[in-house]
């Protein structure tokens, strides 16, 4: 076993002490190894850099591990106090060319490297005595407090990778040899690639919840797909192989790149590899920390858009149709190479884990049945968009760490690479990017009958999304207004000044545009990228598709545009944004007016929102609230209840006096009324609420 990097645990076993000492031993070498990373960077000042345009600055990434497990321990109520509260908003929120990403600089006031460090110990100190302290049964389950716990470290194994990634293409300058890191310093003369014969069949993927091994909610429930008898590259694509490509103009003939492969072209520049560095008249090879003569018999690194117009020109090269693998098909590729899943798999026979080297090796090093790095070395992109399986579920903790790249536009990686560990190196896992983005990823190809066209509107196959599409978007139901709109109409009547406007709790949107027909700007935040997107799409693409449930597993399916709701003139005003009410970054400030709409029984701490509401006001602003004090301890610990119980003295307290006793120094009470609606959970059921709205204006 390597010394390095642990293997993950398992959930089952019989020993609680023992389990718990195996997650503090994975939980540290984790934390350890992200932070050894981080010392590739030649100075304190590299970590306010970016390496890549559309990201952070290193510091968010050296924050933002830790933050998670805070915000995660907070949101699933296990911890009741946060850390560090400015660092667990500021680190929050990571970027994957969302509309709702925020890489603007002047948003965010990054703090010294040596005061997160500071954080980082305060969370690693907490986080052991949690895993020490915390209930635990065996096996560990998603329900389980310890699963948050597992959720942090296998969030962590995930940014040690990318964030290795990063680190790869800092300026050399910013960066310098760490000792441990030692890179492959072999290589030789290329295999030329070859085909093999992989027979068809039917393919099962998907795991259920009673696997022992921890998973993210996209690789649990079912799909199954016949594949016909296919092809596939006996290697990787080599540095000596794509070398072809790239000297035969490859880049800069247009045939071989579709629509967005041109768009990425015209964009970045690009005529090689991004590890690849022109001198001379001669590449070569950009690793970790330094460069080396080119190793043609090491993979190449690509993105998938370069990596499937290699595939077109080999096409019209052989006269033969190449495509990169689906997802069903590599599937019998691994079975084929009669692999097991870890921890029975031996890292050693592969370059993953951080084993043999901090560095790709030759494509023709580890093999298995006559197949070369069916896992490790490089990730291997594939032509599958990523989609949920059938019973796909989000887990409540995060419940967007999967929904939003559901959207056709980012493709999986298959197998593993020299970087990855933890989950990343399971069986079961599945990862997707954007196909212009740069992992340490290449690709092998196949020739194949299949052809993938996977039909993927996450909106329309995530039920509680779809509720929200139908309540703010559907028909009106039993002479009910629609609520969004009445709020907004209640909104513009009491705000003085019309510049800037929340909407707090925004869900899928509505309201939002709503806001915008007499607010000159208007931003809409919520906790979950679920709801966001919804927006997001309407503006973007002009359309929001939905299922509205009617009978049993029966639905139907809608659509609304843009257009009909009347909104296309109004969408340069609207703006959303990922945020927890409780905890907002800073610079969601100066508004005129902040909607909170049927938010506040829903939050966590309800009064850190409202304690600091006034600071995002501007003078005069107006906050309304709109709430039917459904008050669960789902949401909210009894204990941070603002109502619906009785006090010590046995007197009922009411949500409304609470309200009035914590905003009464800042604000003055100028109007309260009820406000109906109603959601549709089927054609013939529906839940009839009334919401009281109160609105307030800062003194």
């Amino acid at each position: 076993m390597s010394k390095f990097s642990l293997y993950p645990v398992t959930l089952d076993g019989s020993d609680i002490e023992a389990k718990r000492e195996e997650i503090r031993a994975y939980f540290h070498n984790t934390f350890d190894i992200f932070e050894k990373i981080f010392e590739v960077l030649k100075s304190d000042e590299v970590f306010y850099q970016k390496s890549e345009p559309t990201r952070h600055p290193m510091i968010f990434y050296f924050g933002h591990t830790a933050t998670f497990f805070i915000n995660k321990l907070v949101l699933m109520k296990i911890i009741k106090e946060r850390i560090n509260p400015e660092f667990e908003s500021i680190f929050a929120v990571g970027v994957d060319e969302m509309e709702w990403d925020d890489t603007n600089g002047t948003h965010y006031k990054w703090p010294k490297v040596d005061e997160v460090r500071e954080y980082r110990k305060k969370v690693r100190a907490l986080v052991d005595d949690l895993i020490t302290s915390l209930p635990l049964t065996l096996p560990i389950t998603q329900d389980s407090p310890m699963w948050i716990i597992l959720m942090g470290i296998e969030h962590e194994r995930i940014h040690i990778e990318t964030s290795l990634v990063l680190h790869r293409q800092m300026p050399l300058y910013n960066v310098k040899e760490v000792r441990e890191f030692n890179i492959c310093t072999h290589t030789s003369a290329a295999p030329k690639n070859e085909m093999i014969d992989i027979d068809g069949g039917s393919v099962f993927l998907g795991k259920d919840k009673s696997h022992n091994l921890y998973g993210w909610d996209n690789e649990y429930g079912e799909f199954s797909e016949m594949i016909e008898k296919f092809k596939v590259s006996k290697y990787l694509v080599s540095n000596a192989e794509f070398m072809e490509f790239v000297k035969d103009g490859g880049y800069e003939d247009e045939e071989f790149w579709d629509d967005e492969g041109k768009k990425f072209l015209a964009i970045s520049g690009a005529k090689h590899p991004i590890f690849w560095v022109l001198e001379d008249g001669s590449f070569r090879y950009r690793t970790l920390c330094k460069l080396i003569d080119m190793p043609l018999d090491w993979p190449v690194d690509v993105n998938a858009l370069e990596a499937e117009a290699f595939c077109r020109y080999k096409s019209k090269k052989d006269g033969v149709v190449y495509s990169l693998p689906s997802e069903a098909e590599y599937r019998l590729i691994y079975e084929y190479a009669g692999l097991c899943d870890i921890p029975d798999f031996h890292e050693s026979r592969a370059n993953l884990n951080f084993y043999h080297y901090f560095s790709s090796c030759p494509v023709n090093e580890f093999g298995f049945n006559g197949i070369y790095d069916v896992v490790g070395n490089v990730w291997q992109w594939s032509r599958t968009p990523i989609f949920g399986f059938n019973g796909f579920e989000v887990h409540s903790a995060y419940d967007d760490f999967s929904t939003p790249t559901f959207d056709n536009k980012h493709s999986l990686i298959l197998g593993s690479s020299w970087a990855s560990s933890g989950n990343l190196i399971m069986k079961h896992s599945r990862y997707a990017f954007r196909k212009h983005f740069p992992q340490n990823a290449g690709f092998r190809y196949v020739i194949s009958s299949g052809d993938e066209k996977i039909e993927n509107d996450i909106y329309e196959s995530d039920e509680l999304v779809s509720q929200y599409c139908e309540f703010q978007y559907g028909d009106e139901k039993f002479g009910v207004k629609n609520f969004a709109i009445e709020c907004a109409k209640i909104a513009s009547k009491f705000a003085k000044n019309h510049t800037k406007a929340l909407d707090l709790g925004c869900a899928t949107g509505r309201a939002t545009f709503e806001l915008a027909k007499s607010f000159d700007e208007v931003e809409g935040i919520d906790f979950s990228a679920r709801f966001i997107g919804v927006g997001v799409k309407l503006k973007n693409d002009g359309y929001v598709a939905f299922v509205s449930k009617t009978e049993g597993d029966l639905a139907e399916k809608k659509r609304v545009s843009i257009d009909e709701l009347g909104y296309d003139a109004l969408k340069d005003r609207v703006s959303f944004w990922q945020g927890d009410a409780c905890n907002l970054k800073p610079n969601f400030n100066s508004y005129d007016l902040v909607m909170a709409t049927n938010l506040i029984d829903r939050l966590y701490n309800p009064r850190l929102f409202l304690q600091s509401v006034d600071e995002r006001l501007e003078s005069e602003g107006i906050l309304i609230l709109t709430s039917p004090y459904t008050w669960q301890e789902s949401s909210t610990k009894k204990e941070l209840w603002l109502g619906g119980y009785r006090d010590e003295s046995g007197k009922d307290v009411r949500t409304i006096d609470t309200l009035k006793e914590i905003l009464g120094k800042k604000f003055e009470l100028l109007h309260l009324q009820d406000l109906e609606f109603v959601i549709k959970e089927t054609a013939r059921k529906f839940q009839h609420s009334i919401a009281e709205v109160s609105v307030w204006r800062k003194k």
